[in-house]
């Protein structure tokens, strides 16, 4: 197809659109890597840190987040990888700490050099998260969802029963 369209021009090959990798990044793979970073943004705390001051940036053993395609875990040296994330439960393991969020969505971006970005609307950490007003709350949305007339109260309401579902479940497992 390209031959046909231009027969005097030879079609660019992918070495010429992409910039060499430093000879830093080339001995990445040569050694074992035990831990790595990983920043988790959310539009509150992406604002704080433009404004200079540090949003959450980890050197994490592993993190795992709630990907639309299910629970996926992130380690050291993981192939590049962008996941949407669904509301959930986001572990981040520091040893043997484990801090836990409650995420209602986002993407997270995992890249080659054992760094991952994970950016998310909402980040709460789970022991911040009443439980008493996620039962509320679910039993709020869900009355709401039976009782919607219109496709606009219906779709309110379920991303409401979803949210509140996904909390309490995080809050229970």
């Amino acid at each position: 197809m390209f031959a046909s369209s231009f027969p005097t021009r030879t079609p660019p090959q992918p070495d010429h659109l992409v910039r060499p990798a430093s000879a830093s990044h080339s001995n990445l793979y040569l050694k074992p890597l035990s831990r790595f970073e990983v920043m988790l943004a959310t539009e509150y705390y992406a604002l704080v840190r433009y404004l200079g001051v540090r949003c959450f940036d980890f050197l994490v053993d592993m993190v795992i987040v709630p990907a639309t395609t299910g629970q996926m875990g992130i380690l050291p040296g993981h192939v590049p990888t962008i996941a949407e994330l669904k509301p959930g439960l986001l572990s981040v393991h520091e040893g043997n700490d484990v801090k836990k969020y409650f995420v209602s969505s986002g993407f997270a971006f995992v890249h080659a050099n054992s760094f991952a970005d994970i950016i998310a609307v909402e980040a709460v950490p789970i022991e911040q998260i009443d439980p008493a007003l996620v039962q509320k709350g679910l039993a709020e949305f869900t009355q709401k969802l039976s009782s919607a007339s219109t496709d606009s109260e219906k779709a309110e309401a379920q991303i409401g029963v979803d949210v509140h579902s996904a909390l309490n479940s995080a809050l229970s497992g």
